[in-house]
């Protein structure tokens, strides 16, 4: 495996700039030979397959949903980060590009960074020429506010639906496309393997999730949009369909996975309830610019919030670190959470629980404005709990979010596979070890607007791959591995349920490659997660048949494919001998018990390659180069 990051040469501000005049075109009329298959309907997805369309390329859009609008970035609420500086507090591209890089714990690649915060202003403008209904002062200027790990106000908002509204957007330009015959809309499918040719991205196998059929379809490329594996915790804030098993069977057939250690805790979730839950409920990081959080000053106080007066209360993220506050990044929020519960200051019948009070605000700006930027989140969290967080504290706790690691990618966006194209949060390539918030809508929308409608089309003028027959071995080939995987899946006849591993795997990796991680609790995972799909492969019990709707069927492909990641999740934490944003090494933190890094032996992006399922994969490294920033103390005081 050879890792060419293909950063271009010149001055970091220069660099996109002088990559796009020297990336190969294709003629207009050419556009339309070419087929380019793209996987994932969300915020990449879509912009991706609405940009290539309108250029001309003759595009496959494929989702698992029944319509490209129930795709998981439609969850995302607080906002999308630009570096517009409208409230002239000191913004930038560079000082966006910066927060970016450390809040990434400066594990990220300066070049990929740079032009993210470059395209930021353009997505503002393209979304609102789309109708994206962001708030506005009074004015008529479009409004920002702050998020974690920032000190300026550069997150544009729509409420606390940002994520929604920007995919109608996106959905809008992509149905555009559609009506106009430029892109085919393939819903209820789901891809479970990638056809390579030649060496070359080539197709894909996929399953209609309707009827059982599993067919193949080729293309000159293939782009992968499809989200994170934060589910291979179980519990989490994704949605229930979200899976890795697409960006996981390109793994095995040669894309090489960089960081897979790499989770992000977000720190304001609703804590967990009991078993009977299925998924966890993210309140957005929007609610720290104007909540407080705190916990009780004494071991085991259970009182109301509300009796619990001013000087028994520890706001512990303003005392530790004063110039951000509550708007300190999610890792550090996350173990400062997990801190004070775990020195038995929790809230919540389990003890694991902090509160997220609006007392302050409310009587500052008035319970109007408040409901005004907040309500739909006050109005969900009151559904769901009972309580009215405009009387008493919101009670949250971190949970299992975003996911930096991913498919390894070149600055072209081009995976270690020529012709796979990975986008958003499937990739690797903007985050580092830790995700400012309102940064990955940001992201998502890059790749598909700005980045891959240049870059696809340099491979495509460059490599000029041939689109092959569907009746070609590899497709029979790799069409035949799934019938037969899917058909040994219905037919065992054990006793436990896909769900019943599922959260199994899950309680495994969220004790021991959760928030935190040692090297006692990573080598325990590493024997129990093989015991765990040791049996899952001779107890599971699937009824139906594999010919129709099935969601049984459905869910033990994805957790098949979680039980072979999440060891690959937990060697990629045993090797990382440092700590570094998302990923928590208690052997390694500051007296302070901050995160300690060792830039001398880790600065660099961990890559695995798959040589067999009874091989262990092969580390490689991608050394990381700081040109432009000074490596430095990661410090939010």
């Amino acid at each position: 495996m050879i890792l060419d990051a293909k950063i271009p040469s010149g001055s970091l501000a220069e660099k996109w700039d002088n990559h796009r005049f020297n990336l190969k075109l294709i003629n207009p009329a050419n556009k339309r030979k070419y087929s380019i298959i793209v996987v994932g309907s969300g915020l990449a997805g879509a912009s991706a397959a609405a940009s290539l369309a309108e250029l001309g390329y003759d595009v496959h859009c494929f989702t698992f949903h029944d319509s490209p609008r129930r795709a998981h970035s439609i969850a995302a609420q607080g906002g999308i980060n630009a570096a517009k500086n409208y409230p002239s507090d000191g913004d930038s591209v560079r000082r966006l590009f910066y927060d970016t890089i450390k809040g990434g714990d400066f594990r990220s690649r300066e070049a990929n960074v740079y032009r993210l915060a470059q395209v930021s202003n353009s997505i503002i403008d393209q979304c609102v020429a789309q109708g994206v209904p962001f708030a506005r002062e009074y004015g008529g200027l479009l409004a920002n506010r702050s998020f974690g790990g920032a000190q300026v106000s550069r997150t544009f908002y729509a409420r606390g639906q940002t994520g929604q509204q920007l995919l109608i957007g996106a959905y809008s330009a992509l149905s555009r496309q559609v009506g106009a015959g430029n892109v085919k809309l393939y819903t209820r499918r789901e891809m479970l393997d990638l056809v390579v040719v030649d060496g070359k991205a080539s197709g894909i196998v996929t399953r209609d999730l309707r009827n059982g059929k599993i067919e193949t379809f080729a293309a000159h490329a293939v782009v992968l949009a499809t989200g994170g594996y934060s589910n291979v915790f179980n519990l989490s804030t994704n949605a229930k369909g979200c899976n890795v098993t697409a960006a996981y069977r390109a793994h095995k057939k040669g894309a090489g996975f960089a960081n897979p250690c790499y989770t992000q805790i977000h720190p304001t979730c609703i804590p967990v309830t009991g078993e009977h839950q299925a998924k966890l409920t993210l309140m957005s990081e929007s609610l720290r610019n104007d909540g407080r959080i705190w916990a009780p000053k004494a071991q085991g106080d259970k009182r109301r919030p509300t009796d619990i007066p001013e000087e028994e209360r520890d706001y512990y993220l303003e005392r530790k670190y004063p110039s951000f506050g509550n708007l300190a990044p999610r890792d550090i929020a996350s173990r400062s959470a997990k801190e004070a519960c775990d020195d038995g200051r929790g809230v919540n019948e389990s003890g694991q629980g902090v509160f997220l009070d609006f007392r302050d605000s409310i009587k500052r700006l008035g319970e109007d404005l408040i409901r005004e930027r907040y309500g739909n989140l006050f109005h969900m969290y009151k559904k769901i709990t009972g309580d009215d967080p405009y009387k008493t504290p919101m009670m949250i706790y971190p949970a299992p979010h975003y996911t930096m690691g991913g498919l390894w990618v070149d600055y072209n966006l081009m995976s270690t596979v020529p012709g796979l194209f990975v986008l958003g949060e499937a990739n690797f390539s903007d985050h580092g070890a830790n995700r400012l918030g309102a940064s990955a809508l940001m992201q998502g929308l890059a790749d598909g607007y700005f980045v891959i409608p240049y870059t696809i089309g340099d491979y495509l003028a460059r490599d000029k791959p041939a689109r092959h027959p569907v009746d070609k071995t590899e497709f029979k080939d790799a069409q035949k591995v799934t019938e037969d995987r899917t058909a040994q899946l219905v037919g065992m006849k054990g006793k436990r349920t896909p769900e019943s591993f599922h959260r199994e795997l899950g309680l495994v990796m969220w004790d021991k490659c959760g928030m935190a991680r040692n090297k006692a609790g990573l080598e325990d995972a590493l024997a129990k997660i093989p015991q765990i799909r040791e049996e899952f492969w001779q107890n599971l019990k699937i009824i139906g048949s594999g010919e129709a709707l099935n969601q049984s069927l459905e869910k033990a492909g994805r957790v098949a494919d979680f039980l072979e990641f999440g060891e690959l999740m937990c060697r990629d934490a045993l090797v990382r001998e440092e700590s570094c944003g998302g990923h928590f090494r208690v052997e390694h933190q500051t007296e302070d018990g901050e995160a300690k890094r060792d830039d001398k032996n880790f600065s660099h992006v961990a890559v695995w390659e798959f040589l067999g399922d009874s091989v262990e994969p092969r580390r490689h490294v991608e050394q990381l180069d700081f040109e432009n920033v000074e490596l430095a103390v990661r410090s939010y005081k």
